[in-house]
């Protein structure tokens, strides 16, 4: 499912305007990816939780000519499943 089809989706099962239910999602994925920058995690009961982590520097070995290389520090997004996702997914 795509984002679209993700739209489509909520302003069927809400009743709510395709127009509203964009709203929604674009202020929803705003306000993660803001929450996420400060630092902190965002936890939905229910279905999980997105969290930031900082990678740091490393040296790595180019596979194909044997060569170090330096990768800088970075952060990523992480998400783990809440217990109540896993257990209807593995129904």
């Amino acid at each position: 499912m795509n984002k679209t089809e993700l739209i489509a989706a909520l302003a069927n099962k809400t009743g709510a305007s395709r127009k509203d239910s964009e709203m929604f999602m674009n202020a929803f994925v705003e306000l993660v990816k803001d929450t996420l920058c400060s630092g902190e995690k965002v936890q939905l009961v229910g279905l999980g939780t997105f969290e930031r982590k900082d990678r740091a520097a490393r040296v790595a070995r180019n596979p194909r000519t044997g060569e170090q290389v330096e990768i800088p520090e970075s952060k990523g997004v992480a998400f783990k499943a809440g217990k109540a996702l896993k257990d209807a997914v593995n129904e």
